[in-house]
């Protein structure tokens, strides 16, 4: 039997697995009672910008689960922060930027000078995450992608209408895409040294990709991220790419040249096998509400999932989405088993 490490890198290739590899997005964080601890003492913020707390908060869901990979503690938004944006994490109000960008004159106070210094402690808790996992489990990095970031620097702050940045979209379309050829320049020398500290695989999480009508996705996030894909190309690691949207974006990543793309809970995962399937391995996409049901409904749910695939590869078992904090950790645990074991019966069946 091929070792742990490589169950989701050759997924992602379309190699032979003995079962379906899986990690669950967002697998660090609130649900887990140990991370709770760490934010007992310290702030989150301060937790993304220490390497010794950032690895130690990635290895907690691996420790626990037996994840087959592992993906660093961050977050999207250190790239504004260390692009000249202030950055804040409110108390029952999440994140906050600023000043907003809404003028040309608020994007040239952004600077891309030292942006890998700026990021260091990033390139820093990935080196000590790959010396603690010692081979055992890959490491996934990750990015927001342009569209997202711009989405919650021009915000300023969560929304539920989108106003500011659909504003900029159809008044000024040009402040908008210089945003955006920016943070594609950012976000592409972020994954780049994250790959040279040592990340094996890399995701970019396009989790606002679904605000924009379809007809312009394409121009607004797609083209960014294929960008993105085509510059790290020579480096050979896989590019993960997952957008928030549905069936009808997932088409217009087709021909991203990302190894594989994150199919979210909204879009039937044999639909998106039939129309993307043959150029990418897919990553999903159970809803992660199902982890607030009974066990035999989640291990039912479980079941159609894996079922696209049976015995091949090209899958990598996820949420379709990130899992909720009050999510019950015996759930959690009830989910790897399960698929674990569904798994190695579906890729044990010869023909």
């Amino acid at each position: 039997m091929p070792d742990q490490n490589f169950l989701y890198l050759n997924a992602i290739q379309k190699k032979p697995v003995e079962r379906t590899p899986i990690w669950i997005m967002r697998q660090a964080g609130r649900y887990l009672p140990e991370y709770l601890k760490v934010r007992d003492k310290y702030d989150f913020i301060t937790v993304c910008k220490t390497p010794e707390l950032a690895t130690e908060v990635t290895l907690q869901p691996i420790r626990r689960f037996g994840f087959d990979a592992a993906i660093l503690f961050s977050d999207i938004l250190v790239i504004p922060d260390a692009l000249g944006q202030k950055l804040e994490f409110l108390k029952d109000h999440g994140p906050k930027l600023s000043p907003q960008i809404l003028q040309d004159k608020d994007i040239t106070t952004l600077s891309l000078n030292g942006l890998e210094e700026k990021l260091s402690y990033v390139a820093n808790a990935i080196k000590m995450v790959r010396s603690e996992l010692d081979g055992k489990t890959p490491l996934i990095g990750f990015s927001g992608s342009p569209f997202t970031l711009a989405t919650y620097m021009i915000e300023g702050k969560p929304t539920r209408n989108f106003k500011h940045i659909k504003q900029m979209l159809y008044s000024n379309p040009e402040r908008l895409t210089k945003l955006l050829e920016m943070l594609t320049t950012a976000v592409t020398r972020y994954l780049k040294m994250q790959i040279e500290a040592g990340a094996q695989a890399v995701q970019v999480f396009d989790t606002w990709g679904g605000i924009l009508p379809t007809h312009l996705y394409g121009l607004f996030s797609a083209h960014f991220m294929k960008q993105i894909v085509k510059d790290l190309k020579p480096y050979n690691v896989p590019v993960v790419l997952f957008s928030k949207g549905g069936i009808d974006l997932l088409g217009q990543l087709a021909n991203s040249g990302a190894a594989m793309l994150g199919v979210d809970w909204m879009t039937d995962l044999a639909e998106a096998r039939q129309k993307v399937g043959h150029v990418s391995a897919l990553q999903g996409n159970l809803d992660p509400t199902v982890l607030y049901g009974k066990k035999e409904i989640i291990r039912q749910e479980i079941t159609k999932v894996l079922n696209v695939f049976g015995a091949d590869s090209g899958h990598v078992f996820n949420l379709g989405h990130g899992i909720l904090p009050d999510i019950p950790i015996e759930n959690v645990e009830f989910l790897v088993e399960e698929v674990k074991n569904q798994s190695i019966k579906l890729h044990s069946k010869i023909g």
